[in-house]
């Protein structure tokens, strides 16, 4: 990165984003094993994609079930391992807490964001999040950097000015963007 250049990074929602979600009483969850856990098909070939235009790419993802005693804390080292070695983000942020800790890096709160820009001085007005679900969208509206929603079953009712089908899609439209 030159002198004057922008640093740019593009924030990725992991569960749903990066690997699909599980469904659990109709309702979409993180998975809470490896047994669970599968990357998205595609996902490292994104990735590189985004790195290759020069983004900084960066893993927030809200980790609840930690707090709430059904996640160990080794078997999401796990799977982060999984992600880092398949799908090759320059780092992976999360959020150990549920709602009633009040913490400021659990979406829709934009800490996890706001802190990575401030270590890696990354300009947040020329950065992006992919994500899939409306505490994704809010914590990009809070921290001021554009989204991007992926479609599930799960999330029509969220609102979101840019909408795909997929990761590939995202990332198509990024880098069209900048």
């Amino acid at each position: 990165m030159g002198v004057g250049e922008i640093k740019r990074a593009v924030f990725l929602d992991r569960d749903g984003v990066l690997n699909p979600v599980v469904m659990r009483g109709g309702s979409p969850a993180s998975p809470r094993g490896l047994d669970e856990f599968s990357l998205t098909p595609g996902a490292g070939e994104q990735v590189a994609r985004l790195k290759e235009a020069g983004y900084v790419v960066i893993v927030v993802t809200n980790q609840p079930d930690v707090a709430r005693g059904l996640l160990p804390q080794a078997e999401l080292e796990a799977m982060h391992r999984v992600l880092a070695e398949g799908v090759g983000p320059d780092e992976i942020r999360f959020c150990p807490h549920d709602d009633h800790h009040q913490c400021a890096c659990r979406k829709p709160k934009p800490g996890m964001l706001t802190q990575a820009a401030d270590e890696r001085g990354i300009d947040l007005t020329a950065s992006w999040l992919v994500g899939d679900g409306y505490k994704d969208i809010e914590a990009a509206r809070a921290a001021g950097v554009r989204a991007v929603l992926i479609s599930a079953d799960y999330n029509a009712q969220v609102a979101a000015s840019r909408r795909v089908a997929d990761l590939a899609e995202a990332v198509d439209l990024i880098l069209e963007q900048g």
